[in-house]
């Protein structure tokens, strides 16, 4: 008999590129689950999967890992992570990226969503923002379950550049950002903080705005020193921090892209916000008071998301 062969959670990643099978590797190297891995490239999931099991040995887990073409292997999983779409190019938008990833997401929630009607879905796609709300729309699921990873990433960004900056751990650096995942998110000095005292009392102004910028341009950066792709090692490692949080329920507060109903002054959107993440998903959405000039910050990348969901016709 096979005891204890369903117990281990499902992890289906959509998207066999380097973030997605980046996602796969971190997955499996922390034990959370088994891991399905899908892409419309011929061989590509099914190699990747292969090298990974035969990495298995040596790390010791003894996570399942199958590499697909089609979505039969999906079925009743516990979260379905989307990374497939165009990467940026150099000189790139995220907006650039819009219609063709909207047409690619869709595909994708046509054939997971039936079969895995229980999952949480978290999307990586850009340009992010959007896609998460389309997914929410397409899917049908309850926004709780539909969650975008980008505030995890970009606060990730801001810690390494304040721990370098002041050397110290990064185990002692946290940092806020808020707002939509591209070039108006919004950093929040006041909140950020290394081993609990505040960046502000820390760094001069025009040091924190250098890390402020960096940290917004964080992507591009890396996209231009390596011209054919963009990050994936971050991006990644963001995404399994929060299935981790769900799966091993840790009401863990992390920065997502989540359904906001009135908080923070915005109805009907999904946007970069705290929320705490658990079992249910999105358990709860944690409001913070923003100064003036912060709140106003927060609004102007509302918009500029909005404006993309318009876009769409969401």
């Amino acid at each position: 008999m096979e005891v204890g062969k369903a117990e281990r959670p499902k992890i289906t990643v959509v998207g066999a590129g380097n973030v997605g099978a980046t996602v796969a590797q971190y997955v499996v190297a922390r034990e959370l689950g088994d891991v399905v891995l899908v892409d419309v490239i011929e061989g590509v999931p099914q190699g990747k999967s292969l090298d990974l099991a035969q990495a298995g040995p040596i790390h010791g887990y003894d996570a399942s890992l199958i590499g697909a073409n089609d979505y039969q292997d999906t079925a009743e999983s516990d979260i379905v992570v989307i990374t497939a779409g165009l990467a940026r190019k150099p000189g790139m938008t995220r907006d650039d990226l819009l219609f063709k990833n909207a047409e690619i997401v869709g595909s994708v929630l046509e054939q997971v969503v039936p079969r895995s009607r229980n999952a949480i879905l978290i999307l990586v796609t850009n340009p992010l923002d959007a896609m998460v709300q389309l997914a929410w729309k397409r899917s049908g699921f309850p926004a709780a379950r539909v969650i975008g990873m980008a505030g995890v990433l970009d606060s990730s960004r801001f810690r390494t550049f304040i721990a370098r900056e002041l050397s110290v751990s990064v185990e002692n650096v946290t940092a806020f950002v808020l707002g939509g995942h591209g070039d108006s998110m919004v950093p929040l000095p006041r909140y950020s903080t290394v081993a609990g005292i505040p960046i502000t009392d820390l760094l001069p102004p025009d040091r924190i705005e250098a890390l402020v910028k960096r940290t917004r341009e964080g992507g591009a950066e890396i996209v231009n020193f390596l011209k054919t792709g963009s990050a994936y090692y971050a991006p990644a490692a963001s995404v399994v921090e929060m299935v981790e949080a769900i799966l091993r329920d840790k009401k863990k507060i992390l920065p997502c892209a989540a359904y906001l109903d009135g908080q923070y002054g915005v109805r009907g959107l999904y946007v970069g916000v705290p929320v705490k993440l658990g079992r249910r998903g999105v358990e709860q959405i944690i409001e913070i008071t923003l100064m003036p000039d912060e709140q106003a910050a927060f609004q102007k990348s509302a918009a500029a998301v909005r404006e993309l969901v318009d876009k769409l016709k969401l």
